[in-house]
């Protein structure tokens, strides 16, 4: 069927008025909100529901209209499809930015940040382009963050290590690229990492261990992601092969993507950071508390641009809205520490 513009239906014009139908338990309410016949909405239903060879409305005696388990795994699928992109989008988005800001801009003191992308991150981005600060961010594992710096390629680089164990695995991953003498590292926040779970745990899901049943699908980070080897680690330790874990190689690039993949229902468990699945609705299982640094030249924490990212982390403003973020914990924002004593074992 065609639309009343003579196109082909697909199923983006059909997925808002689902959405409609869904809220309303109404075609005909859904229709008038979309601006439609009754008749052009039923017409626009059907093609579909032709072309994928089921329906997506059920109508129910006392309840209306309400859409069929085909109907909400359309919207799910819909749903999953923006915001797996949404974060990665907005990461190349900024990138894209900050290449074009250098063409169309006179020269000026960039802040080069390469970091794994995580809130307090894309809030200090924010927080330098609202104050006018030239950013030119890529963001990156943590390993090539610290590797970039290495080569002189950026001026921050943002990479995690767990607090307690594997801390010392986790630290000499980075060591072979750092300096003591040459870098530093700037302390960003502590922040929890734990399971996504779906609302209300319907697997009964109760830490790490469940990840080795057969009935769990998991969704994974990266390899070469900082939040992968320190799932990898953890696994091996209670003696899970985190190769025999169902979906661990199926993987995201944040950890926002890791919590829609798990709202949408095409996963049972994710691993990522505490706010990701707060925004999505999932239910959260604590399991690691961990640091998130920059790591910079030494030779360059007196002059610009660092100087004004420094009086950025410490400042109140900064603080308190990193301090709003779930499992967030910005108490050391801005502390400087050297390469041993940042990376040092701790008691927790």
């Amino acid at each position: 069927m065609e639309g009343e513009d003579g196109r082909e239906v697909s199923l983006t014009d059909v997925v808002p008025l689902l959405s409609l139908v869904d809220e309303s338990g109404s075609i005909a309410q859904a229709a008038m909100l979309k601006g439609l016949s009754y008749r052009h909405a039923w017409g626009l239903l059907r093609s579909v529901e032709e072309r994928l060879g089921g329906a997506l409305i059920d109508k129910e005696r006392g309840r209306g209209s309400v859409l069929s388990d085909l109907g909400q795994a359309v919207l799910r699928a819909h749903r999953l499809c923006g915001e797996r992109l949404d974060g990665n989008m907005q990461a190349l988005a900024s990138e894209v930015a900050s290449d074009l800001n250098r063409w169309l801009t006179p020269p000026a003191d960039d802040v080069r940040i390469h970091a794994s992308h995580g809130y307090a991150v894309a809030a200090l981005v924010t927080s330098l382009v609202a104050d006018e600060v030239p950013v030119d961010i890529k963001y990156r594992d943590s390993a090539e963050a610290v590797t970039a710096l290495a080569r002189g390629e950026c001026d921050l680089a943002g990479f995690h290590v767990p607090r307690g164990a594997f801390r010392a695995v986790c630290a000499d991953a980075y060591r072979r690229w750092l300096d003591p003498q040459r870098h530093v590292l700037v302390h960003l926040t502590r922040r929890k990492q734990g399971l996504f779970l779906a609302k209300g745990n319907p697997k009964r899901i109760a830490g790490l261990r469940d990840l080795a049943r057969d009935d769990i699908r998991f969704v994974n980070r990266q390899p070469g992601s900082g939040t992968r080897m320190l799932l990898d680690l953890a696994l091996r330790e209670i003696g899970i092969d985190p190769d025999r874990v169902n979906g661990y190689s199926s993987t995201e690039l944040t950890h926002s993507a890791i919590a829609a993949f798990v709202a949408s229902g095409m996963a049972d468990v994710g691993f990522g950071v505490e706010p990701a699945a707060h925004h999505f609705g999932l239910d959260f299982i604590p399991v690691v508390e961990e640091d998130y640094f920059f790591a910079c030249d030494r030779a360059r924490l007196e002059r610009v641009p660092l100087t004004t990212v420094l009086a950025l982390l410490r400042s109140n403003a900064y603080r308190e809205g990193v301090d709003r973020l779930d499992g967030y914990d910005p108490r050391d924002c801005g502390k400087l520490f050297d390469l041993d004593e940042g990376l040092a074992a701790t008691a927790d």
